[in-house]
């Protein structure tokens, strides 16, 4: 059963991101557009997820804003009705050890490139001609990356794509608290905060940490060290 929209605050009421970035695309010709936004760049735990959506040319949606603007029941809320809506939508993940052993620039191109290869088998091999991205950096490549400062809130695809990953990504690190209790992963989605850090110095890190990240220097907890990439070896951390 899909849940209910209830009416906007009046403080999201005048912030409705738009089309007129992705009409100038198509009215340009190019058939495809996507939004694409990032979620969990900055998490101690979990997956880094990238979300992608290819919203319609001819049907619109309300309600839709930046994930950060909407409380976690109304984003669930719009979940189903934004998913129904695309034309097509993905999320593509890198790993807490694809994070480690690229890096995170590295890692976020990869689960940009699974979110594209996803799209592109549910457009019958047809390829995103451009791709609008949040923010200030092209995590895309290949020409067809067009950063947006702000996007979540001025791009409808960019909004949607924010959404569809949030929720998603959420849904995971509830499912991931069963696997590993005492992180309070449930209530902080693997992000930093007072209980993640004490429960780190109690237990330490489990298989979904990121391990070469700085709060493991910082740990009293010393049965495992910093993790540092092979290709990083001999290279003093700062």
């Amino acid at each position: 059963m899909t849940a209910s929209v209830k009416q906007l605050r009046k403080s999201l009421k005048g912030s409705s991101p738009g089309l007129s970035h992705e009409r100038a695309h198509w009215e340009s010709g190019v058939q495809f557009v996507a939004g694409l936004d990032e979620v969990g760049k900055g998490s101690w735990a979990g997956p880094l997820t990238v979300g992608a959506a290819v919203v319609p040319k001819d049907r619109r949606i309300y309600k839709v804003r930046d994930s950060k603007m909407l409380s976690a029941a109304e984003r669930e809320a719009m979940f189903d009705r934004i998913a129904n809506w695309c034309e097509a939508w993905a999320v593509g993940h890198a790993s807490p050890a694809e994070c480690d052993d690229l890096g995170m620039s590295d890692a976020q191109r990869l689960a940009a490139q699974r979110c594209l290869d996803s799209l592109r088998g549910q457009l019958g091999g047809a390829e995103i001609g451009v791709a609008l991205v949040d923010g200030k950096w092209d995590f895309v490549g290949g020409g067809r990356g067009k950063t947006i400062v702000r996007g979540e809130q001025v791009s409808l695809s960019i909004a949607a794509a924010s959404i569809l990953a949030k929720v998603t990504r959420d849904r995971m690190m509830r499912e991931l608290a069963e696997e590993f209790p005492g992180y309070w992963l449930a209530e902080n989605k693997g992000y930093p905060c007072h209980r993640h850090q004490a429960a780190l110095q109690f237990q330490g890190p489990s298989t979904i940490h990121r391990r070469s990240w700085a709060f493991m220097d910082s740990l009293a907890w010393r049965g495992l060290a910093r993790y540092v990439p092979e290709s990083d070896q001999g290279t003093l951390f700062l």
